[in-house]
């Protein structure tokens, strides 16, 4: 199982962005999926996550900016970003707990995979 995401790139303060993370493998069900950020020099941190029946929660730095949402059939999860900042800059993570299938002589076999992690992309605010 994989994720990849996409939809960083550069902005000036006050834009928008929004990023899209697709999963991709044996899917059998996506618990948790979430956003992540590392900033240069800092630790990466929970942007937003958003549970499989649509619970959500934010960071309090992004709150009334960011919105998380996901759509469970194209097993994606977005994350919409208004007003942006300059510190809004890092790279952004696409975070999942993603149950596979695997199959075998007819028994499909269920395999949690626990923190999966995208590859990252980068967004970067201008002032």
């Amino acid at each position: 199982v994989q994720l990849v995401e996409s939809g960083g790139g550069l902005v000036q303060a006050g834009g928008s962005l929004r990023l899209s993370c697709v999963a991709s493998g044996s899917i059998f069900s996506i618990n948790a999926m979430g956003w992540y950020r590392q900033a240069p020099g800092k630790q990466r941190e929970l942007v937003a996550a958003i549970t499989s029946d649509g619970n959500t929660n934010y960071a309090d730095s992004v709150k009334g900016r960011f919105t998380v949402s996901r759509d469970n059939a194209k097993n994606t999860v977005y994350l919409q970003m208004n007003s942006l900042k300059p510190e809004d800059t890092a790279v952004y993570y696409c975070n999942a707990d993603i149950v596979a299938a695997a199959q075998a002589m007819g028994v499909v076999t269920l395999i949690p995979y626990l923190e999966v992690w995208g590859q990252g992309t980068l967004v970067t605010v201008s002032s």
